[in-house]
Formats: structure tokens, sequence, C-alpha cells
């Protein structure tokens, strides 16, 4: 702060302060690129494989991956060119789940609807681009169930990730269409025109259905869930092997569905 004719006027950064801002954003910005590399599919890379997936020089790379794995961000293999993700973010993931009302709220309604209709259930949050599976449910031989594990699923072929995307703004689905409608297997949807019918459709009756439009032969019942406000945030769903869950079945199951999706938006304060 300086004095200017008995005012205190706060000083301009300097153009050597700011220029170190820009850079550090631009780091931050790369170190997210590198972990967005990284997936259930490809969970050991190599460097050659994060610098052809980010476009990133060699040199670059090297040193950013360095700095990662100082802080726990990665770890490096046996094989010394390769990386994995560390441990450090795992304890970040499970401190989001314990502060995510959704994870607390929803885990007892899942384990419920998961005993009701002896399928797996899922429950899964909107980022913008994915659904995030933060709950998964299935029930062992031994009656166990299995721990949790967060991963990503793309929104426009899976029933959760429809039964957001049903609601989102346009702008939402231009981003989900502009990054790409992979085709994963022969029933994927890949055009907009397409998409925009099947969402159409998903509103109008309230559930989602994915006819192994991500895994073959998989057939998936989701329904939408809101926050407080009433807004689609997340979905729960409920998935079985085709010859497992019959197309006569799907009229019974999706309000068993719906009422679960309803009672989870109850319970953060959604009033209908």
């Amino acid at each position: 702060m300086t004095e200017q004719n008995g005012l205190s006027v706060k000083a301009k950064p300097t153009a050597r302060s700011a220029g170190s801002g820009d850079e550090s954003l631009k780091s931050l910005n790369k170190v997210v690129r590198i972990l967005e590399c990284f997936s259930t599919s490809h969970r050991t890379l190599s460097l050659a494989d994060i610098c052809a997936r980010t476009g990133y020089p060699r040199s670059t790379t090297h040193r950013l991956l360095a700095a990662m794995r100082e802080v726990g961000f990665v770890e490096q293999d046996r094989e010394r060119d390769h990386y994995r993700l560390g441990l450090r973010l795992f304890e970040f993931g499970n401190i989001v789940l314990a502060n995510l009302e959704l994870h607390r709220e929803g885990r007892a309604i899942v384990d419920a609807l998961n005993r009701l209709t002896g399928h797996a259930v899922h429950l899964a949050v909107f980022d913008g681009l994915s659904a995030v599976v933060i709950q998964r449910t299935e029930s062992h031989a031994d009656g166990s169930v299995p721990a949790t594990m967060v991963e990503n699923s793309p929104a426009y072929c899976t029933s959760v990730g429809k039964a957001i995307l049903a609601y989102q703004p346009l702008e939402v689905l231009e981003r989900v269409v502009d990054a790409g409608l992979k085709r994963y297997t022969e029933t994927t949807i890949t055009d907009r025109a397409s998409l925009e019918r099947e969402l159409a459709t998903t509103r109008e009756r309230g559930f989602a259905i994915d006819e192994g439009e991500h895994q073959p032969g998989l057939r998936c019942v989701g329904a939408p869930i809101r926050n407080q406000s009433g807004a689609v945030f997340a979905a729960i769903s409920v998935s079985s092997p085709a010859w497992q869950l019959p197309l006569s079945e799907i009229d019974e199951l999706n309000k068993v569905v719906i009422y679960h999706a309803n009672l989870i938006s109850q319970r953060l304060g959604y009033v209908r």
C-alpha cells in the first residue's frame, strides 16, 4: 500500500509477479492434463505415452512428473520409465467423498436397492462431462459387498449418464457432443440427432435405459436425482446382463429405481 494525497492506494502487481502467476497457472493446467491421461483401462503409462497424450515435450513432461512424484501424485513403477497415480490422490478422494452429501445420504439407499432387486447398483454424480460413479454395490455369493470404486462413465451411453444429461441445458449437451461420441459397442449412440431423441424419450418417461451401449450385453435402468433447488446433478441405476434382466421386467423395475432416486432427492432437501 502507498499513500497519495492522504489516501491509501493499493500497489499494482509488477510485470514479474503477474507473469509468475501466469506461469504457475500454466504449470497447474499441465499437471491436471497429465493426471487426465490415466484411467481404469490405462493404469500405468510410460513417459512416451504421456508425451503422446499431452503433446508436451519430453523434457517438460519429465520435469512435471518428477515434481508430481515428490508430492505423491504419481508413483514410478519398477520399470523406471513407467508411472501410475499415487496414493496421495486416493487420500484426497476419500476426503471429497466424506464431505459429499450425496455419498452420505445415498449409501443406505444404494444398499437397499441392491438387496431389493438383486442387481448391481451405481450412484453417480455429473462433473460437467462424465458421470462419476461414487458408489457401486454388487452382491457376492457369500452376501458380502465390495468396496466403493470411483470411476468415470461416459454420460451419453450409460443409464446414469443419460438420466442426468436429459435434464441439462443445451450448452452442456453441446460440450459433451464436442468432446466426441466414441463408439464402445454396436449399440452406442454416436450422432447428436439420435442422442437428442434418446434424451427426449428419457425426459418423457422419467428414466433412462442403457442397452449394452457402453458394455456389451449389459442392460441398465437409471433415474435422475435432484438437489435442493431441483436441478438434476446425479443419478442411480441398476444393471445386469441382459439375459438376467429381460425387457419384460423394465416396466416394474423403473418404478423401483425412480422411487429410490426420489428418496435420495428428498434427503438432499428437494421438495416436489
